[in-house]
């Protein structure tokens, strides 16, 4: 166990939502290194949280599935509950589809929707209640370079992330009075099982796309958050972090 950051209500209070794997882990084990209490939400990757949990004292773990409302209440409240203050939201959770457009049913379509843009509008309804009572906070969606540029054959998840970057710049605008900013980060090709289905040559073919000539990592996200969740001045942003590809 890290046992240099005592759990208490001191602390600053984080919920990362798909919090157990890929760039989510990394955003909570940042947070936690950097003091925060963090609770790490998940839905099926019970084994890879617990680890974290066990890894980390101020890291507490809770399962739901933010794409069902009654859960994100459930999850919110289990956060107050316990610290009685929300100062940073990250979501995270998120499904990708690759079909073309003929081949995506109705239900995917409302699927992939449920999953990467549903579950930030509950989230952020839920928890915004909170930071407009205390006057601060920080809400941060992780979206993708799609949601700007688009991608053929995930016209779904790229519909989905840019409906996130449109809603961080609508709350960013509702919230500010409230001190509370709101920003997006869209990260590029990011080494995490969500691309596992590109093969060696159309890796090769994108690095070569790419001004810094290597595909991101889940830490280059988590160091962006972290210093989101340091500014008080940055709000209604999309944050590109792409290597300087299709910028």
């Amino acid at each position: 166990m890290v046992e240099n950051l005592e759990k208490n209500i001191a602390n600053k209070v984080a919920i990362v939502t798909g919090g157990a794997k890929g760039i989510g882990a990394s955003i909570v084990k940042k947070l936690a290194q950097n003091g925060y209490n963090v609770i790490l939400n998940y839905n099926k990757s019970e084994n890879q949280a617990k680890a974290i949990e066990n890894e980390f004292s101020n890291v507490y773990i809770f399962k739901a599935n933010v794409s069902n409302y009654e859960e994100v209440k459930s999850l919110v409240d289990f956060t107050i509950n316990k610290f009685g203050k929300i100062d940073l939201l990250v979501n995270n959770a998120g499904i990708d589809l690759v079909k073309t457009i003929n081949d995506t049913s109705i239900e995917d379509f409302d699927n992939i929707l449920k999953n990467n843009l549903y579950s930030a509008f509950y989230t952020s309804k839920e928890v915004s209640k909170y930071m407009i009572n205390s006057k601060a906070g920080k809400i941060i969606n992780i979206s993708s370079i799609w949601g700007i540029i688009g991608a053929s054959c995930e016209m779904a998840y790229s519909v989905s992330k840019a409906g996130v970057d449109a809603m961080t710049k609508s709350l960013a605008k509702e919230l500010g009075p409230s001190n509370i900013q709101v920003n997006s980060i869209a990260p590029g090709i990011i080494d995490t099982d969500m691309n596992k289905f590109l093969s060696e040559e159309e890796k090769k073919q994108i690095i070569e796309e790419i001004p810094l000539e290597h595909i991101g990592k889940t830490e280059d996200i988590a160091e962006t958050v972290l210093f989101l969740a340091n500014s008080d001045y940055i709000t209604g942003q999309v944050v590109q972090v792409n290597g300087g590809w299709n910028v």
